[in-house]
């Protein structure tokens, strides 16, 4: 299961109805600044305080292939908790908040804890933090879209935006849906370290009355090896009173990252 976990981590780094909304083809689309589009992004951003899902994971790597559910709980901005069972047991939790990562797994009764920099280090970035996990888990830009300066322009799927002065170790696109302005796609490169991640957001579904993520399919590439991760949400509640538990069982092995 810390495949699974440690994916979740690199994917970071490079990073209207039931039935879900998908990418609007052969309508006209308006023309709009980039600026536009990204002041609508953030204005039709997800609003909660907590969270508490249902999730169905899918992990696939080639070689080891998994489908465990999950309980996937988030105070916003303070706690992340993940919770992964399969036939009914526990198998791993995780527990994130914006100074620590922790988690165990009972497989090989190993865990890790350690800040967000250390990870960084491990994964030979420093754009790795808190706010990127939560944002990908709840559909917004991994990366603030106020801090650049991006150019727009319009596709078969919707608004692309690109940076306008791209950085050579770190390229990013974002592909965003013409009518709810929800994250459609988000494709990062890091060509030095040949590493190439997409994150698609293939539907979206009614929370309250809010468009949020109903099927996420992350693809990540380094080297010759790709893996991909199929995320589900089968029921979401928020804003409801959640808990954290979390304990390291005694006698697991701590993982060292070097």
């Amino acid at each position: 299961m810390n495949r699974i976990l440690y994916l979740l981590f690199f994917s970071l780094v490079l990073l209207s109805s039931c039935k879900g909304t998908k990418a609007t083809t052969g309508v006209r689309i308006k023309k709009l600044s980039a600026e536009k589009i990204i002041a609508n992004h953030y204005n039709r951003s997800f609003n909660f305080e907590t969270l508490n899902a249902r999730v169905k994971v899918k992990y696939d790597d080639g070689k080891n292939s998994y489908s465990p559910t999950a309980t996937l709980r988030i105070q916003k901005d303070k706690t992340i908790w993940l919770s992964v069972k399969m036939l009914g047991i526990t198998l791993a939790k995780a527990l994130i908040t914006p100074e620590k990562v922790s988690y165990y797994e009972k497989i090989d009764n190993t865990y890790f804890e350690g800040d967000f920099k250390v990870l960084s280090e491990w994964l030979g970035t420093d754009e790795l933090d808190y706010n990127k996990v939560q944002q990908m888990l709840v559909g917004q830009a991994l990366f603030n879209l106020r801090d650049d300066k991006y150019k727009s322009s319009i596709i078969e799927q919707g608004y692309q935006l690109q940076p306008k002065t791209q950085v050579a170790l770190f390229e990013r696109l974002f592909l965003i849906h013409p009518s709810s302005f929800k994250m459609a796609s988000q494709q990062l490169k890091q060509p030095i370290e040949n590493r190439d991640l997409t994150i698609d957001y293939r539907s979206y579904q009614k929370v309250g009355n809010q468009d949020f993520p109903k099927e996420i399919s992350i693809k990540a590439k380094q080297g010759g090896a790709k893996t991909i991760i199929g995320i589900e949400y089968r029921a979401v509640d928020y804003n409801a009173r959640v808990s954290f538990p979390f304990k390291i069982p005694s006698g697991y092995k701590e993982i060292t990252i070097q």
